[in-house]
């Protein structure tokens, strides 16, 4: 059976900005017959995530992720339905998901790196296995959980940057269902501002690329910040890390905005936000979801709870077809998406009466 994969190219370096190119799309023979504990799966969805960036290098910078090779098929987060099973936990049919999932139409696997979903934990939105229902959603909630150190009642204000991509939009809706009484907002457009306050109930949002940041600040965190959800780093940071209060809280998720330079994570803060965030006593540890396992399980429930009470607002940004895996990462890092980035490789027509 011929099927499409998509491979690594050509790396950016360390340095550079990946384009769509460093992708390519190739045609490979997929074998005839699986073996005892393999499946045969369809690819439904896959994700494209800023973690990817430091896969993209040689060297990863992390002990925790491998780098992509050139000229190997590329994988990460997927969705796919089983269609021909000789592993004892899964029978055809049965939709599945993989952290490690190669970026091709149809593939076969070891079952044992695969894990099980129940449509019905997201009305049958797939996808949002990958998004709000999956690791995403678990960062946000995990990492308020655990770095935020938010109290209910005591009137915290929460500075969410990043706020309209996959982490920074679960974050704030989850900053204020965890207690906090104000939630603000950075990102890059007027229509990502708007939806923040008009859909996913963000008290107020700034546009970094209008005004000065500092400022917005001040006015609409009159009392301070004392949670600050980052998902960017950089100058926006050091701007928020500024006007942080004594003993508050930041939340490492993500630094997107180093993720194409060649320094290590997290980056060092400048020499004076570094003696602000010392003498204001502000936390600021590495957070890796992956090291709290033993919450996915809980998590996933809670989000998917929130989800069908209507508490959770979850927004996609969908691309369909492996041919357009390398332009989807490529909008991704530059902050073309709104909510999750997602790429539909297959859609699974049995699931749209449910």
């Amino acid at each position: 059976m011929i099927v499409q994969r998509v491979v690594l190219n050509s790396r950016p370096g360390k340095n550079g900005n990946p384009v769509a190119e460093n992708f390519r799309v190739e045609e490979v023979n997929l074998p005839d017959n699986i073996n005892e504990g393999q499946v045969q799966v369809r690819t439904l969805y896959l994700s494209v995530d800023p973690y990817m960036r430091c896969r993209m290098n040689e060297d990863t910078g992390s002990d925790y992720i491998s780098p992509w090779q050139l000229s190997q098929v590329v994988d990460g987060g997927g969705i796919g339905i089983i269609e021909e099973s000789k592993h004892t936990n899964f029978t055809k049919g049965d939709f599945v998901t993989s952290f490690y999932w190669p970026w091709q139409t149809k593939v076969i696997l070891d079952g044992n790196i695969l894990e099980k979903v129940d449509p019905q934990l997201v009305d049958g939105h797939l996808s949002y296995f990958l998004g709000a229902i999956g690791m995403p959603g678990l960062t946000s909630l995990i990492g308020i959980q655990e770095k935020g150190h938010i109290t209910a009642e005591s009137n915290q204000t929460m500075v969410v940057s990043g706020a309209a991509g996959a982490c920074g939009s679960l974050a704030g809706q989850i900053g204020h269902l965890m207690g906090c009484s104000r939630v603000v907002g950075i990102c890059g457009t007027p229509e990502k501002c708007l939806l923040l306050t008009s859909e996913l109930g963000f008290d107020a949002a700034i546009n970094y690329k209008e005004g000065s940041v500092a400022e917005q600040l001040r006015e609409l965190c009159p009392s301070g910040v004392d949670v600050y959800f980052d998902n960017v780093g950089g100058d926006i940071s050091d701007t928020v890390i500024s006007q942080m209060n004594q003993n508050s809280h930041i939340i490492l998720c993500g630094q997107i905005s180093q993720y194409n330079k060649d320094v290590p994570y997290p980056p060092p803060l400048p020499s004076a936000v570094e003696a602000i965030r010392k003498e204001r006593n502000i936390t600021r540890e590495r957070f890796l979801v992956l090291n709290f396992k033993d919450k996915f399980e809980s998590g996933i429930l809670q989000l998917s709870q929130w989800f069908k009470e209507g508490k959770l607002k979850i927004k996609e940004t969908m691309i369909n077809g492996l041919e357009n895996m390398g332009a989807a990462f490529q909008s991704m890092m530059t902050g073309g998406n709104i909510g999750k980035q997602i790429v539909c490789i297959s859609e699974e027509t049995s699931l749209l009466s449910l």
